[in-house]
């Protein structure tokens, strides 16, 4: 009995040491084996790396201001906006996973790139440089609220129940984007929007999309992983050869000179290319102009700006890191995550590099949670998807294949899981559920992320005064809703002060 347990046992001197990356990233330390971090690492990238089709789609088919496109032009560069994508998702993972040793990967942030498309750039001399250096200040203040500890006290100005409204208008509103970009409910005719053309579903395109939604439903419910990606890919597909076949074409509205093409493509024609393999295209990158952002709105209306960012960054982070060290069973006993602080750096400085990059600010992604169920526990799985985003730089191309149809199902579907967090708001509390109210329904509403934010905060306020409970109200709380103030009242103010 004691020589089989000496055999079993064998001195800890005589046990391989081991290795550098091992001990680099505690790996053996935290229960994990370089095979389950690799796993993990491309588990994760295969649930997430449905960002590299649709942020260009998002951000990448609407003009500024000016009528030109990301990256220039006045024609959308997909493929440019797709490689800068891959490219930032590639730095800020490596970063999170090398430096913070957290498995937490990260790309541009969905809600964040609908807010810059539909919110910002279309405003008067706003540029997608002006834009994006917007995203650049909002990363470096962000960068200053970490290091110096104030991160904190402006996560306990805002109240839970608005940070929770916020992500839901958010969801409804990317939902909306999706069901409308897919051409799912269009402009009616004497109603504000309707279903398909003239009130039905019609035209081979929106046949794609239903498909592509009810197969990501059904492969999101079955917990398939890499069910978003799964699905974009085989709409495509579908897509691709009805293209071929049917020869659809790109919608056409009507002019009253002709009829148009009403049921054709929203916007890319699934037509196979050779020319998509190509080199990858970085005209996104250092496209950033601070300087530019500021000078287009003003000081509040920049203000106002980076501060939207900030905010839906700010919170955003600190949940997503929590939730991934819980599946980890990485908290540790004070209720603090291994490496908090550099995780928060990295977070922060992945926002910058979303700016510089010219794709929106990247974030920390909730499905690295898979990665982490597939048994993923250190750094070293965000480098494997950093490393496989790096490689997605050059197919990015490939994007121009992909049209409206095939990849706005994960809008509606992301859409529904930000929208959950609904439950947690209490809605028998007046003063909580109007502001909470407004918040959501006035982002899809309005088409605009800025007023549904803006709403909620002021008559959140101005209900804790009219019920004599000022005293509660953060002070930043009364600074944050005057400037919203003077952000609805900007153009009349303007036109005062002129």
């Amino acid at each position: 009995m004691s020589s089989t347990s000496d055999t079993r046992t064998a001195p800890s001197s005589q046990q391989p040491r081991p290795g550098a990356l091992d001990r680099y990233f505690h790996i053996s330390e935290r229960g994990s084996t370089v095979g389950r971090e690799i796993r993990g690492g491309v588990v994760t990238f295969f649930a997430m790396c449905y960002i590299v089709v649709l942020n260009p789609l998002i951000i990448g088919t609407v003009p500024d201001s000016t009528g030109h496109f990301l990256g220039g032009g006045t024609e959308p560069n997909l493929p440019a906006v797709a490689a800068g994508t891959a490219l930032v998702g590639a730095v800020a993972s490596i970063l999170m996973g090398a430096w913070a040793k957290f498995p937490l990967a990260l790309a541009t942030g969905l809600g964040l790139n609908a807010y810059l498309a539909y919110s910002v750039v279309a405003l008067p001399g706003m540029t997608w440089g002006g834009a994006m250096g917007l995203v650049v200040l909002e990363g470096v203040i962000i960068l200053l609220l970490v290091l110096t500890g104030f991160r904190r006290a402006v996560f306990r100005a805002v109240p839970g129940f608005l940070k929770t409204a916020i992500a839901v208008g958010m969801g409804l509103f990317i939902a909306f984007i999706g069901l409308f970009n897919a051409r799912f409910v269009t402009s009616g005719t004497g109603v504000p929007v309707q279903l398909g053309v003239n009130g039905s579903l019609e035209g081979w395109p929106t046949a794609v999309f239903v498909f592509g939604l009810l197969l990501m439903i059904v492969l999101w419910v079955k917990k398939v992983p890499g069910a978003i990606l799964i699905s974009i890919l085989s709409t495509t597909i579908v897509a691709v050869l009805l293209e071929a076949v049917l020869k659809i074409g790109v919608f056409v509205p009507a002019d009253g000179k002709s009829s148009g093409n009403p049921t054709g493509w929203s916007m890319n024609v699934p037509a196979l290319d050779l020319s998509a393999f190509a080199l990858p295209d970085f005209s996104t990158v250092f496209e950033a102009d601070p300087i530019g952002g500021v000078t287009a709105l003003g000081v509040v209306g920049a203000s106002i700006v980076v501060f939207s960012l900030l905010l839906a960054d700010f919170f955003d982070t600190m949940g997503t890191m929590v939730a991934v060290a819980s599946e980890a069973e990485l908290v540790q006993e004070d209720g603090d995550v291994p490496h908090s602080q550099r995780i928060l750096v990295a977070d922060s400085a992945a926002a910058i590099l979303g700016g510089v990059g010219g794709v929106s600010s990247a974030t920390s992604f909730m499905e690295s949670a898979t990665g982490v169920g597939e048994g993923a526990r250190t750094g070293f799985a965000s480098v494997v998807t950093g490393l496989c985003f790096l490689a997605t730089v050059f197919l990015s191309p490939l994007v121009a294949l992909v049209p409206y149809e095939a990849a706005t199902p994960a809008l509606v579907l992301v859409g529904f899981l930000m929208m959950t967090q609904v439950t947690d708001i209490d809605f028998s509390n007046l003063s909580v559920a109007i502001p909470a109210f407004l918040t959501i329904i006035l982002m899809p509403f309005s088409y605009s992320i800025t007023v549904g934010m803006g709403a909620g905060f002021i008559v959140y306020v101005l209900l804790q005064l009219v019920q004599g409970a000022g005293r509660r109200i953060h002070p930043l709380m009364y600074i944050i809703a005057g400037m919203f103030v003077l952000y609805f009242l900007r153009d009349p103010l303007a036109t005062l002060i002129s």
